[in-house]
C-alpha cells in the first residue's frame, strides 16, 4: 500500500497563522515560521501555506513571507490562495514552493490547471475544492471563502479537475472545518471512487482515530489538519506513532 501523508495546514492573513469554525469567527493563532519550523521538527510529511484572504480581498499574496517559510521547509511546500494566473504560479515555484492549490483562479479559468499542469508537471498542481452538502448526499462547490454556493457539483467538479491534468485533490468540509468531529467520510469516499488521482481530506480532525478513518474507509491519500496541531490536542509524532500501530504506512514518498 502506497504511504499515507499528514499535512498540516497554516491558514494565513494579515500575515499570521488564524484558525476559524466553518470559515467563521476567525482568530490569530500563532507565527507562521515558528509553527512551519514546528511542525517540519515533529515529521510533517507536508506543509500548506494557504493564504484564506488574498482571493476574496483581491490582495497579492505575502510572496516575502512563503519565500521566507520556504527556506526553512525541506519537505514539500504546497502555497494556496491568491493565486490567480500563470505568472503567479511560475513565481511561487521560483520562490520555493513545490507545489500550488488552485481553488478560485480554477472556478473562474478551469484552464489554468491544464496549462499549469502541461508547463510544470501534474504532480505539482493541487485543484482545491471548498464543499458543502446542500442535500442528503449532495455536495456543491463553494467561491469566496466558502460563502457563496458557485451550483457546481463536488464529484463532477473533482472529475473535470482530473482530466484537466490536477496531480491531487485537497476536498475541504465546509460542514465539518474546525469543528473535531472527525473528516466527512461518505464526500472522501464518493470523491475516491470517481476519481483516480490522490485525494487530500480536509476539515474535521478531532482525535487520533478520525486520521485512521479517513486514511482507511475514507479512501483518502493525505489528512490535512490545522487546530488539532496548532493547539497541541495531537502532535503529529503521536499521530504518526498511533497509526504506525494501526498498520498505516506513513511518510512521503517523493
Amino acid at each position: 500500500m502506497a504511504s499515507k501523508r499528514i499535512i498540516p495546514c497554516l491558514d494565513i492573513d494579515n500575515r499570521k497563522v488564524v484558525k476559524g469554525k466553518k470559515f467563521l469567527d476567525v482568530q490569530e493563532v500563532a507565527d507562521p515560521l515558528t509553527l512551519a519550523r514546528k511542525y517540519v521538527a515533529d515529521g510533517a510529511d507536508e506543509l500548506v501555506f494557504y493564504d484564506i484572504a488574498a482571493s476574496s480581498t483581491n490582495r497579492d499574496m505575502f510572496l516575502d513571507l512563503i519565500e521566507t517559510i520556504a527556506k526553512e521547509v525541506p519537505i514539500p511546500f504546497i502555497v494556496g490562495g491568491g493565486i490567480r494566473t500563470m505568472d503567479d504560479i511560475e513565481t511561487v515555484f521560483r520562490i520555493g514552493g513545490d507545489k500550488v492549490s488552485i481553488n478560485s483562479a480554477a472556478l473562474a479559468n478551469a484552464s489554468i490547471i491544464s496549462e499549469a499542469a502541461e508547463k510544470f508537471g501534474s504532480h505539482r498542481v493541487l485543484l482545491s475544492m471548498d464543499v458543502s452538502e446542500v442535500s442528503s448526499g449532495k455536495w456543491n462547490v463553494f467561491a469566496k471563502a466558502g460563502m457563496v454556493d458557485t451550483g457546481i457539483d463536488a464529484i463532477e467538479w473533482a472529475k473535470q479537475g482530473e482530466k484537466l491534468g490536477a496531480g491531487e485533490l485537497v476536498v475541504n468540509c465546509i460542514d465539518e472545518d474546525g469543528v473535531k468531529k472527525g473528516y466527512n467520510l461518505p464526500l472522501s469516499i464518493a470523491i475516491s471512487k470517481a476519481v483516480s488521482i490522490p485525494i487530500i481530506a480536509s476539515g474535521g480532525a478531532g482525535k487520533l482515530e478520525d486520521f485512521q478513518a479517513v486514511l482507511t474507509e475514507g479512501k483518502a491519500s493525505a489528512a490535512l489538519a490545522a487546530s488539532v496541531f496548532h493547539y497541541e490536542d495531537i502532535s503529529i509524532r503521536e499521530l504518526k506513532t498511533y497509526l504506525e500501530e494501526q498498520k498505516i504506512t506513513v511518510g512521503n514518498e517523493g
